[in-house]
């Protein structure tokens, strides 16, 4: 049984930081404190793979800066060259943009205090970076003793959230422009696993839309996880080689 009191704190850390990723906005502030939130995650990563992909997105702003986040977004999100990764609930629950879920989440925000920054926020309330933003500023709210929004964000993450997360994970994970994001999208999907512990609710089945193959199970692994694998099975068959010569 988590305690959920003393994992608040970490959680906000985390939402704080998935907003970044993946809300766009005009702001000059877009990446403000995201060096200090990614030294802290990759000190106490959730799991050993998602602790390597902290390091490599340290790695990927150490030598790229803010430019290089924002391009690989442009080019994930909003880059006609490509089959862009759609980042609305409504999208994956629908089929199309603005639909229930949006109106769900602006139901849930009419609850609150907290309302959408229309000048520098352009996406819909239902747009991944905005729900991670939301889920930020409810956990930052209960943590100072207003614990009436402890049901809310439950209800925002059960219904909005969970059942669409992982088909945008693995849209993120697979976009051929994707270098950074993979491994943002490694960080995200240890991340899920553990809300949904938090939240006591189990993973549903991915959805099989305008597909005529059962899609397979996608193992997302850090770049340094990938080559250590790559490494075992190099040296697995070179030891196989190596035992047929000698027979």
């Amino acid at each position: 049984m988590i305690n959920k009191e003393s994992v608040n704190k970490a959680r906000s850390l985390y939402y704080g930081f998935l907003s970044k990723m993946f809300v766009f906005t005009t702001s000059p502030e877009r990446y403000k404190g995201l060096e200090e939130a990614l030294s802290i995650m990759a000190q106490n990563p959730i799991d050993e793979n998602s602790g390597e992909a902290l390091k490599e997105i340290q790695l990927f702003l150490a030598q790229g800066g803010e430019e290089a986040f924002t391009q690989e977004y442009d080019d994930l999100f909003h880059n006609p060259s490509y089959k862009v990764v759609r980042n609305t609930a409504s999208y994956y629950d629908e089929g199309v943009e603005s639909g229930k879920k949006q109106l769900e989440v602006k139901n849930f925000l009419a609850k609150t205090k907290i309302r959408r920054d229309e000048k520098h926020f352009k996406e819909n309330e239902d747009s991944v970076g905005f729900i991670f933003t939301f889920m930020h500023e409810l956990i930052e709210l209960i943590m100072h003793d207003q614990k009436e929004y402890e049901t809310l964000q439950h209800c925002l993450f059960t219904e909005v959230v969970n059942p669409f997360i992982d088909e945008f994970i693995v849209k993120v994970y697979e976009h051929p422009m994707a270098k950074m994001y993979q491994s943002v999208a490694i960080v995200l999907n240890a991340f899920i696993a553990f809300e949904r512990m938090y939240f006591e609710v189990a993973k549903p089945p991915l959805k099989e839309v305008e597909r005529t193959q059962k899609p397979q199970p996608l193992e997302i692994l850090s770049g340094a996880e990938a080559r250590r694998r790559a490494e075992n099975k190099a040296k697995k068959e070179a030891d196989k080689a190596k035992k047929a010569v000698e027979v």
